[in-house]
């Protein structure tokens, strides 16, 4: 398939010849002015532009300003076509995002070159790209499959638990989104990538694979000793992933992990675990998985108590609110319970 060159510029001695040199490789699309291309621009998307400096009206410099600034026009490269070699012409072109320069008059061999080798080199950027992007979204796929399955090996020890794991997530989800909305915490939470904060937080319970089977699935109530050893969970999720970061190098998912990992059991006065931190030492990731992870619980049968319902639940963290949990939080928490409710019901 051809590929497509406009060329902008208000001689017409040099369309035509442009024009006579470049159709016998190429679609030539030849236009008088800068504005013209914008008009044809919303049809047409050329795979170069040749692009005269020196025009009336819209000059050559304000239409490549104007195509860098449009995300639909940044990538196409642009060659200035120019009668002067002033040194701070090509400067400022460059400076702007032109690729090359051709002087006038231009001659056939210098022309078709040039034009060559800025579609030969950008065709191989577009490949090299789409790979890149390819092998990014495998590795993507790889890092959520490592993470299920890290995910999976805590949800089948701790089998009371059910779809823990699952719906706590999910209420982060929720939680986030509606800060948003909200403008709650908007100044920490504006630039978070929502999806990876989210799916970081799958590895909140991590640290349970240190607990002993004896402490871990004992049907009954902990003593206060077994209680003191389940509460390590967190430090030691903090170290399983602090010795991913060392092998992988990869810090913003799993210093978001590790956030939900050792601070979901702090509490807002200060009276949780492990650190003992108070309202906003606690990570804010923490804070949100707090209310996740609580209702969850409560809502949830376990061999040593009954599952409450949705408006108890919540009663008793907005009861809790100013003292285990955040109280800014816990208003954004009561206004989307019903959410929550629905959520439990759809991941029983």
């Amino acid at each position: 398939m051809q590929k497509t060159i406009f060329v902008v510029d208000d001689s017409l001695t040099n369309l035509l010849m442009a024009e006579n040199v470049l159709e016998k490789y190429y679609s030539v699309i030849t236009l008088s002015s800068a504005d013209k291309m914008f008009l044809v621009l919303e049809k047409i998307k050329p795979d170069l532009i040749l692009l005269d400096i020196e025009m009336p009206e819209t000059n050559g410099f304000e239409a490549i300003k104007r195509l860098k600034s449009n995300d639909a026009y940044r990538q196409i490269p642009v060659i200035f076509l120019t009668g002067h070699n002033e040194a701070d012409v090509e400067a400022k072109g460059i400076e702007y995002g032109a690729v090359d320069f051709i002087s006038k008059p231009f001659s056939e061999p210098v022309l078709l070159n040039r034009i060559r080798n800025h579609l030969d080199i950008d065709g191989i950027i577009r490949e090299r790209t789409a790979q890149l992007t390819e092998r990014t979204a495998r590795l993507v796929r790889l890092q959520n499959g490592v993470l299920f399955m890290l995910a999976s090996v805590v949800q089948m020890r701790d089998t009371s638990t059910g779809r823990h794991i699952d719906r706590t997530t999910v209420y982060m989800d929720l939680l986030i989104r509606a800060m948003l909305a909200n403008n709650v915490y908007i100044d920490e939470i504006g630039d978070w990538d929502i999806e990876l904060v989210v799916s970081s937080a799958r590895l909140h319970d991590i640290g349970k694979i240190a607990i002993p089977d004896s402490v871990l699935l004992k049907p009954g109530k902990l003593t206060s000793d077994e209680f003191d050893i389940i509460k390590t969970h967190t430090v030691e999720g903090g170290k399983i992933i602090d010795k991913s970061i060392e092998h992988t190098g990869e810090e913003l998912f799993l210093k978001n992990a590790k956030l939900t990992a050792e601070y979901h059991h702090e509490k807002w006065n200060g009276r949780g675990y492990p650190l003992g931190l108070k309202e906003t030492d606690i990570p804010l990731q923490g804070r949100i998985l707090a209310i996740a992870d609580v209702y969850d619980a409560l809502t949830s049968e376990r061999p040593y108590k009954k599952a409450f319902t949705n408006a108890e639940a919540v009663r008793i963290i907005m009861e809790d609110s100013g003292s285990h949990f955040d109280p800014q939080l816990t208003k954004v928490f009561y206004e989307i319970s019903d959410k929550f409710e629905d959520v439990r019901l759809s991941l029983a």
